[in-house]
């Protein structure tokens, strides 16, 4: 092809637009004018606002990922989660059918059309205001779907948030019968030993010995109080899921090497702490340093397992990414818990072997005391982890606030039809498309 066939003549085409001056100004017109009527004839639309304050994210959430949603403007956390709970059925079902009554259900619009057609929700800058803007065929209407989509969000949050503290509460209660008996039981057991073998107070050197194994009382009933608390925790989980007889291995996270080292960390810590009880009290500052390393450690695994599901190590989708998450860090707790019982029982075995030269009574009654004190204890914990859970559901109830309430849009301000970008619009294509006329005629006479 000749390189001067695919070359135009600016001039020589601006002369034809020039000439046809007419045709081609005619077309841009009749576009503008179509397009202007299209404006006017298009019917109004208003839109009503609200903002929501939601409460500080539990998901661990990378900082590079925060400030990514807060260049692209993406929801990230809780306030991800919620905005996908506001498109939900539950929340937009009964808004549908109250907007559109006059309709039959069959002609109404599906959720997912409903949600895109009439609902603009964004998390502004990943902060944790939520902004919906509603918009309705009226200022009534469109103030009813945000008030609704508002109400019936709030009213599903506090639902959701009842059944699962309710479901710990149950767990947990459950736990708590099961400890009483145990209890009762070891306590009765102590007193028929006592009454039996005719053994009320131990001699000095049992005292002593006994003062060595409650270091391994002490640490085996935080163990028991930690495990039996994560299984409430995940069982109160998986039963929201649907699968509230899963197998707790498959979610321990075995797989994942940085769980698994600080797990090991754990383990270590607790054998150590146990002989610093031996040697001191709890307010030892060599007691208190170790346990405050334990507690990091354990904050470390928690935040671990919640990055490694919000990260997309363990695919879920939006609305399920925080019980996941919890479910994950209750079995992985629980599988940290059990091996650190399994580690200081090991040390027990060998601490109890020093004491077979104990009166076979007094070890008898020193073993009995020790099982009912540890029980006890359990119990005790297990009762304040069920006020904790009563307590936490309050505060979950409170995790939600209407910052400013829907506006009520005005009658001569309507958001759409937005007519000079309208007409504005049929311009620029009224000029495309006496370009392309002209273009024409420029090749037909060359």
């Amino acid at each position: 092809m000749n390189r001067e066939e695919d070359t135009i003549d600016l001039g020589r085409l601006l002369s034809i637009i020039v000439v046809n001056k007419k045709v081609t100004g005619g077309i841009v017109a009749i576009c503008t004018v179509l397009a202007v009527i299209v404006a006017f004839i298009l019917p109004k639309t208003y839109t009503s606002s609200v903002m929501v304050q939601t409460g500080s994210s539990k998901s661990a959430i990378s900082s590079g990922a925060a400030a990514l949603a807060a260049m692209t403007g993406a929801a990230t956390g809780k306030a991800g989660e919620y905005i996908e709970i506001m498109k939900t059925r539950t929340v937009l079902e009964p808004i549908i059918a109250s907007v559109y009554d006059d309709m039959e259900v069959d002609e109404q619009p599906t959720v997912e059309n409903f949600a895109k057609s009439n609902l603009d929700i964004k998390n502004t800058k990943g902060t944790n205001l939520i902004q919906l803007d509603a918009k309705g065929r009226t200022p009534e209407e469109a103030h009813e779907i945000a008030q609704g989509v508002v109400d019936n969000f709030l009213k599903l949050m506090t639902d959701m948030n009842y059944q699962s503290q309710s479901l710990m509460v149950k767990f947990l209660n459950e736990r708590i019968d099961v400890a009483q008996k145990e209890a009762d039981e070891a306590a009765q057991k102590l007193e028929d030993y006592s009454k039996t073998h005719k053994v009320y107070v131990p001699d000095e050197q049992t005292k002593a010995m006994m003062e060595r194994m409650a270091a391994y009382d002490k640490t085996l009933g935080e163990l028991a109080v930690q495990n039996q608390s994560a299984g409430a925790r995940f069982a109160s989980v998986s039963s929201q899921l649907g699968e509230q007889n899963a197998n707790a291995v498959r979610y321990s996270m075995a797989d994942n090497d940085v769980v698994t080292a600080l797990r090991n960390k754990i383990v270590t810590k607790e054998v150590e702490l146990v002989k610093l009880r031996q040697l001191y009290t709890e307010e030892h500052p060599d007691v208190i340093n170790a346990k405050k390393e334990l507690q990091s450690m354990q904050q470390n695994v928690a935040d671990e397992v919640a990055a490694a599901v919000a990260s997309g190590i363990v695919p879920v989708n939006s609305t399920q990414g925080s019980l996941i998450a919890e479910r994950y860090q209750a079995a992985t707790a629980m599988a940290v818990a059990q091996a650190a019982e399994a580690a200081v029982r090991e040390q027990q075995s060998q601490a109890d072997s020093d004491m077979e030269k104990l009166a076979d009574d007094s070890l008898g009654y020193m073993k009995l005391a020790r099982d009912a004190e540890i029980k006890q204890q359990v119990h005790a914990e297990l009762v304040q982890q069920a006020e904790a859970a009563r307590i936490q559901q309050a505060m979950e109830s409170m995790d939600i606030q209407v910052v400013d309430p829907a506006s009520m849009p005005r009658e001569d301000r309507p958001s759409g039809p937005r007519k000079k970008l309208i007409a504005a619009i049929g311009f620029v294509i009224g000029c495309m498309i006496s370009l392309g006329y002209s273009l024409v005629l420029y090749k037909r006479e060359g």
